[in-house]
């Protein structure tokens, strides 16, 4: 954990090795700022196709819960699946449809703080409950039911670096209750559409488009742990990153038009997702080293986001860092369909935060997530008097 809590040292030691190792697992690890945002954009780099589950054990892939629903989503589909999916989709989350929420993001900023006093718990209190009204509010999840899903989206998303029979056996209980509320929610909206994205969805399957009612399940799955689960972290770890630097903290309170370039350089200073792995589909030259065809390749994005090469004082936390481009939320055809959200909700509740309430301070340990590819806490106490 102690490693997970602070990677960034090891990183940084990685990085002097060599910009290319191989791992024990025999899969190319690239921490260089160049090379990540290489497998990130280049679209000779791809998914790992489902079927190779059947290599790792698991031949009926496609009859547990959690492995059809996750590799058969929009997260891990190639072309031209992912385009199709990524296509309906993509207008709910475009700048204009997003910019359009901050009113309501900051109403729900202020009902939440109206509410804290004393010692809280920060993620309980904020950094949870703001993302999952917020995409609960967009996909049309019922604001009673969004609470019950923070446990089950992260026994399911554990698969993405754990696939050994314990961990997929836990994500397929918590995956088969995800499905079972959305089949049951999918049903309601077919039979009273609402003004959200789950019944454009449903209408545009029912118009004849090429959405499956299985893609359209498994789309919504996403959408939804997608959407909170990055803001989550990327609050939770921001916060933490700002009382650990007062002196920024005071510019952000007392700038709060600081708040865009603020989260650009809260998110290159403690990225929420910390790796991206794909598979090379043809030959592709990395690093001066050229990965085979079927050789796997995993991009430490946070070790990206501390190149000195690309970020001088890689481990200074400088609000007003210039020409600041961290690759926290990817890039190339599977950049974050989300990041605008992520982006806008983080603008608005982080000044808020620290504007409404001065003595903020830690009033304990974080208690951190035991993750190695998403990085954020599962607990963070604060004073805030």
């Amino acid at each position: 954990m102690v490693g997970r809590a602070d990677p960034y040292p090891r990183y940084a030691r990685l990085r002097e090795i060599s910009p290319v190792v191989r791992a024990d697992d025999g899969a190319l690890v690239v921490t260089r700022y160049a090379d990540c945002s290489t497998v990130a954009r280049d679209g000779r780099f791809v998914h790992m196709p489902p079927d190779v589950l059947a290599v790792l054990g698991f031949p009926d892939w496609a009859d547990r819960p959690s492995l059809r629903m996750m590799f058969t989503s929009m997260l891990i589909r190639n072309p031209p699946d992912h385009t199709r999916l990524r296509r309906l989709v993509s207008g709910a989350f475009t700048a204009r449809r997003v910019a359009e929420l901050r009113p309501a993001i900051g109403r729900l900023v202020d009902e939440l703080l109206d509410g804290l006093d004393g010692e809280v718990d920060l993620v309980a209190a904020l950094a949870f409950p703001l993302p999952v009204n917020v995409i609960g509010e967009l996909l049309g999840v019922p604001a009673p039911d969004r609470a019950q899903f923070q446990p089950l989206v992260r026994d399911w998303t554990r698969i993405l670096e754990v696939l050994t029979p314990e961990a997929v056996d836990q994500a397929d209980a918590a995956a088969a209750v995800i499905r079972t509320y959305l089949e049951d929610l999918i049903a309601t909206r077919r039979r009273r559409p609402g003004a959200d994205l789950l019944s454009a969805l449903i209408a545009v399957e029912e118009a004849g488009d090429q959405l499956s009612g299985e893609e359209l399940l498994t789309t919504a799955a996403l959408l939804f742990a997608a959407g909170f689960e990055t803001t989550t972290n990327l609050l939770a770890n921001s916060v933490v990153a700002l009382l650990e630097h007062p002196g920024e903290l005071a510019r952000l309170r007392a700038e709060p038009e600081l708040a865009q370039p603020a989260v650009e350089e809260l998110l290159r200073f403690d990225s929420p997702v910390q790796l991206l792995a794909r598979v090379a589909a043809d030959p592709v030259e990395v690093g001066g080293v050229v990965v085979g065809e079927g050789e796997r390749i995993v991009a430490y994005l946070g070790a990206a986001n501390r190149d000195p090469d690309r970020f001088p004082e890689p481990d200074r936390l400088w609000l007003e860092r210039p020409d600041n481009a961290p690759v926290s939320f990817g890039g190339g055809i599977h950049y974050c369909l989300g990041a605008p959200l992520a982006r806008l909700e983080a603008q608005v509740a982080l000044p808020a935060l620290v504007r409404r309430f001065p003595a903020l301070a830690l009033a304990g340990a974080p208690q951190r997530r035991d993750s190695l590819s998403i990085k954020g806490l599962t607990r963070l106490p604060v004073s805030l008097r």
